[in-house]
């Protein structure tokens, strides 16, 4: 356990670092804790620290910079975020898709480094199901979603159907099972499989896989915002291969979703610093996240994307403020 004094010490040196930039020296750290320790004393501190594994020294200058458990034992234990008036805009509930755009841009343009909102999950359930035959053991699913999005497969199953089968077999799943989830389909079909006769039965299962096929590949969408804006950070922009790595997250978007998905099972904002997420293993990255709802329940997940050299207090509030737009654009839409 840290006593007060380094306490106060490691909050100044990761302030300091944050603000400038620049490795923080012991005369520098003296002045602005405002305790009064002479340079020794101050360098036995950060002795101490350093072993602990809370700060480190680089090679080329004196001063010390904070490591990732540094920032962690800061954002958990020392950080006082004070509340600011941000002039942000509110976001209009005409188009889900434009909130969410938008939502990205405002996360960017107020953090000046990168926006990213995962879009909303919805409730994986169809309005109308139909078959059409093609050819022999070939059928085409078309499935309706309760917006009125038309989704198209083909399937092949084992047995070949007419289409007198195929028509019977819709109108059956249509009467008895539209506007369930497919959760709720998969559950009620298991217990109810030895009553339905076999054309209908496999049909069924066929319809609940692909649904959930299609309506998972539709919801799997991140949208980012303000990429551009890592290349006037000096942390990257003097390191090509850290930015390299950076964009080619933003690219291959699938460890992006994993991330958010994780964060998704949290309350509140939620902070990872460097490599401690292990879906995104850069120790030059920190991500700031916070849920959205629609109507009390949690859909997606929203954040910023910087340098683990970023302002946390205010990166905080601006997720926050963001996570409480969308969820009043998104819960309020006619």
């Amino acid at each position: 356990m840290l006593d007060d004094r380094a306490k106060l010490l490691l909050k100044t040196l990761v302030e300091r670092y944050i603000a400038e930039g620049q490795p923080v020296g012991s005369r520098t750290l003296s002045r602005a804790s405002g305790l009064d320790l002479s340079p020794a004393t101050i360098r036995n501190v950060m002795s101490d620290l350093e072993v602990l594994g809370l700060i480190a020294s680089p090679h080329t200058s004196a001063g010390r910079v904070p490591t990732a458990r540094g920032y962690r034992l800061f954002v958990d234990t020392m950080l006082t975020a004070q509340r600011e008036q941000f002039a942000a805009p509110s976001l209009a509930p005409d188009q889900p898709q434009k909130v969410i755009a938008n939502a990205a841009n405002l996360l960017s343009n107020l953090s000046q480094f990168v926006g990213v909102v995962m879009a909303p999950r919805r409730a994986s359930v169809f309005r109308q199901i139909e078959f059409l035959r093609l050819s022999e053991r070939r059928l085409l699913v078309i499935i309706v979603s309760p917006d009125g999005d038309v989704q198209n497969r083909v399937i092949f199953p084992e047995s070949d159907y007419s289409q007198s089968q195929l028509v019977e077999a819709s109108n059956y799943i249509n009467a008895n099972y539209a506007g369930l989830s497919i959760e709720q389909v998969r559950d009620r079909l298991q217990s109810e499989m030895e009553q339905l006769r076999g054309e209908i039965a496999a049909l069924m299962q066929a319809a609940v896989k692909v649904s959930s096929e299609v309506l998972t590949e539709a919801q799997e969408e991140v949208v980012i915002a303000g990429e551009r804006n890592l290349l006037s950070v000096s942390d990257f922009s003097s390191d090509m291969g850290h930015l390299r790595r950076a964009f080619d997250l933003f690219e291959q978007k699938a460890q992006l979703m994993r991330l958010l998905d994780v964060s998704s099972q949290a309350e509140g904002v939620r902070i990872f610093i460097g490599g401690e997420s292990q879906i995104v293993p850069f120790d030059d990255l920190s991500i700031v996240s916070a849920n959205y709802e629609v109507d009390g329940q949690v859909v997606g997940t929203l954040g910023v994307i910087g340098p683990t050299r970023m302002p946390y207090d205010r990166m905080i509030q601006i997720v926050d403020i963001t996570s409480k737009l969308v969820t009043n654009a998104l819960s309020h839409r006619k």
